[in-house]
């Protein structure tokens, strides 16, 4: 923040807690004039208020939270800029990317800041890490068990599933049945494959597919006519002349999606037969597509999660449609 409002927050903070200590001090005072305990003269309803001091207790109790939140304030954040006596910071600010976050936490421990966020992650690492490599390691070994093997352990999917809610469910859902633009993983119906190692290479690396647009190369009644000739392949009803002109203009699509436009797992390239879509099945939804273009990226989990969890992970995606 800048320093008017960090001289602001610092002087309403320390303003307040001596405010409420002057306050206790004036009525720690008698300013009554009277014994303990005699009437003041003031009543209400029956009740007449007497001289009474404070509770004692009351009083030191509030001298100790005002000494108590001094020093808080001088050991941790929350004086305006001022970082506190212990170095202490909930989480590295500022970083944009796990690169960034992995030199600040570097750099947080050579200097001998505490992280909290950096703290807890060490130490769930210490915690679970045992119980993931134990899951996912084959006994006594350095090498991973089978991924079929890990989906048929009920305690390994169950931890994968927790994974999963934690950290694909936002865009692949909590049911892992997707989305317009995010994949059903529960169906057989796999753009990049869905063998044990092709799931695990897919969470490893991330993935990027990329659709040019093809408005300018077949213009308007090419779109439409390519249209019509896809949505023939998975059945659908269709102007026939339209559809057969758009079958020798797809030629331009066949390069990724097969001469049979039964798709490619290698580019990532959705099969056109099976009436499944990822953007969505209307017409217009796939004109849109061949007009425009698509672009799917999923980002690569491998300095997010780790191998071992990776390998959790990818045996729960593995289970869902393979009972």
């Amino acid at each position: 923040m800048n320093t008017f409002l960090s001289v602001f927050v610092t002087v309403i903070s320390l303003g307040t807690i001596f405010g409420c200590l002057s306050l206790l001090i004036w009525c720690t005072r008698d300013k009554m004039g009277m014994e303990d305990g005699a009437p003041t003269g003031h009543t209400f309803d029956g009740i007449s208020e007497l001289n009474n001091p404070l509770p004692k207790w009351w009083s030191y109790l509030f001298v100790f939270m005002v000494v108590f939140s001094l020093f808080y304030l001088a050991l941790y954040p929350g004086l305006g800029n001022f970082k506190g006596l212990l170095g202490w910071t909930s989480s590295n600010q500022y970083v944009y990317s796990k690169e960034e976050f992995n030199e600040a936490a570097e750099e947080a421990r050579e200097q001998g800041l505490l992280v909290q966020y950096d703290r807890e992650m060490v130490k769930a690492d210490e915690v679970f890490g045992a119980k993931f490599r134990e899951l996912a390691y084959e006994p006594g070994s350095e090498n991973y068990l089978p991924i079929p093997v890990i989906a048929k352990n009920e305690d390994a999917t169950q931890v994968g599933q927790r994974l999963f809610l934690q950290n694909c469910a936002q865009c692949h859902g909590s049911d892992a049945r997707g989305g317009r633009g995010f994949p059903n993983l529960t169906d057989d119906a796999w753009l990049w494959g869905g063998e044990p190692e092709q799931i695990k290479h897919t969470l490893m690396h991330g993935r990027q597919g990329a659709m040019p647009g093809w408005e300018d190369a077949l213009g308007d009644d090419g779109v439409q006519e390519v249209v019509s000739y896809v949505l023939s392949l998975s059945g659908r009803k269709v102007d026939p002349i339209e559809a057969k002109k758009g079958k020798a203009r797809f030629a331009v699509c066949a390069a990724c999606h097969g001469a049979d436009g039964t798709g490619n797992t290698v580019l990532g390239a959705p099969n056109l037969t099976d009436d499944i879509w990822l953007y969505g099945g209307s017409r217009a939804a796939v004109e849109d597509s061949v007009r425009h273009g698509r672009n799917g990226v999923m980002p690569a989990w491998k300095d997010i999660l780790g191998e071992d969890k990776i390998q959790l992970l990818s045996a729960y995606v593995y289970s869902l449609n393979n009972k």
